[in-house]
């Protein structure tokens, strides 16, 4: 059965084709679906174009499909469409006449934007919780290895003395600035596209404002031609902000890979956490940071895949916008497990002690020497610069004192407690509170 049904048959072939994986890809939608259709004929009540007693038992009929949707029963069946198609067949079978109404100024174009801003506003709150939970994960292992240093590296070359704190820390701040990223993909989605219809609006004396209310918008895409245009575009501008999270995830599971090395031997993974060979009896492999940084790559590959589908399309509604559900649905589940497993191993990790007592990692200590001429013997930055190059020529280079960097952000100063400032002024701003209360209400109005 289809909603668009003419009195004509389709060709199977092309009913299969046109149809492709949304049975699937729309289960992800259904519990947005049925909020934006509680939302809707709320609105259709106020204006007038649904009763009192019709708009009560509508209600009833959809918080019961919205509970099986929580539960994971809610099922798209064979020969239906899509989500919206299944939902009004739905409350039809239960309501006979009375499931039809609920269509009235809309089209299944503005349906699926806001199932798909509701969907997304819901997965960037979940990720932003989860990159909350490692950022805390990465500032606690900082401070408790603030004082344990380990070489720092330029083009994997020694470079200069680093500590366990300093790269612990500089993870956790780069979630701070992702972070920046989720708050953008979250204003860009908290705007109601409901009321655009097809694109251009309706002639039912449609009530936006008090939708966009019900919902827990921030404020509404106005434009209609427009709120149509969002689409794509949202899904680019949200996969851009998780891609931003996955590249500081995969770099740090690319670190940990080779930190794991024994080449390297500077942490260490728990037994627990790591898989064996199924010929080599010592093998200790890190497959669960191999797997992170995989699936963070792939992740960032896909606003690259979502502008391919949705560039240079021209304005209104194309089916190839049905694609990108494939592509973009998936990636939050995909990144949340991907956090939940960092954040877990991160906990569990055990970093090497006494590392730069080695004397392969004498050099790293070179500007410190450098700077010891210039502040203690007032020699010249490029005399001392040379001398010291010099001994590391002959084999003489030897430092003996003490690392002295104070200023901010250095091994001596993480400056960890304002970095915390930094996430959590920027964590305060997605402002969940107004949405759970707005949804919560809607829920509870039957």
């Amino acid at each position: 059965m289809r909603l668009w049904d003419k009195g004509y048959a389709v060709n199977d072939r092309i009913d299969e084709f046109t149809v492709g994986k949304d049975r699937e890809t729309d289960l992800y939608l259904a519990r947005f679906d049925i909020l934006g259709t509680m939302a809707h004929i709320t609105m259709l009540r106020s204006v007038g174009l649904l009763a009192p007693e019709e708009l009560k038992t509508l209600l009833v009929s959809l918080k019961s499909l919205y509970d099986s949707a929580c539960r994971g029963d809610f099922v798209i069946e064979d020969g239906i469409e899509d989500i919206h198609s299944q939902v009004e067949i739905e409350l039809t079978r239960t309501l006979g006449d009375l499931g039809k109404k609920v269509h009235t100024g809309r089209s299944r174009n503005d349906q699926v934007l806001v199932d798909i801003k509701l969907f997304s506003r819901e997965g960037i709150r979940n990720i932003a919780g989860k990159v909350k939970v490692l950022f805390e994960t990465l500032q606690r292992c900082s401070e408790r290895y603030k004082d344990v240093l380990m070489p720092g590296y330029t083009h994997l070359q020694v470079a200069m003395p680093s500590s366990f704190g300093l790269w612990f820390g500089a993870y956790a701040e780069s979630l701070a600035t992702d972070l920046h990223q989720l708050l953008a993909a979250w204003n860009a989605v908290n705007c109601n596209p409901l009321g655009s219809a097809a694109g251009y609006g309706s002639s039912a004396p449609l009530d936006r404002r008090m939708t966009t209310t019900l919902l827990g918008f921030r404020d509404l895409d106005y434009n209609s031609i427009y709120a149509q245009m969002s689409r794509g575009k949202t899904e680019r501008i949200v996969s851009f902000a998780l891609s931003c999270v996955a590249e500081t995830l995969g770099r740090l599971a690319a670190d940990c890979c080779l930190f794991n090395s024994q080449n390297f031997g500077f942490v260490k993974l728990p037994d627990e956490l790591t898989t064996g060979s199924s010929i080599m009896p010592h093998k200790k492999n890190p497959d669960v940071f191999e797997l992170i940084r995989a699936h963070c790559n792939r992740i960032c590959g896909a606003p690259g895949t979502l502008r391919l589908l949705t560039t240079n399309l021209p304005s209104g509604y194309f089916r190839d916008m049905q694609l990108t559900k494939e592509t973009y649905f998936p990636l939050f589940d995909e990144l949340g497990d991907c956090l939940d497993l960092a954040a877990f191993a991160v906990d569990n990790i055990k970093v090497s002690e006494n590392l730069m007592d080695d004397p392969k990692y004498m050099q790293a200590f070179s500007v410190e020497e450098v700077n010891r001429l210039v502040k203690e013997e007032n020699v010249p930055f490029r005399d001392a610069y040379r001398k010291v190059a010099d001994s590391i020529s002959d084999g003489s280079f030897r430092f003996g004192g003490e690392l002295s960097h104070t200023h901010e952000g250095s091994v001596g100063n993480l400056c960890n407690d304002r970095i915390a400032d930094k996430f959590n002024e920027i964590y305060g701003k997605f402002d969940f509170h107004r949405v759970d209360e707005a949804i919560e209400s809607l829920i509870s109005k039957i």
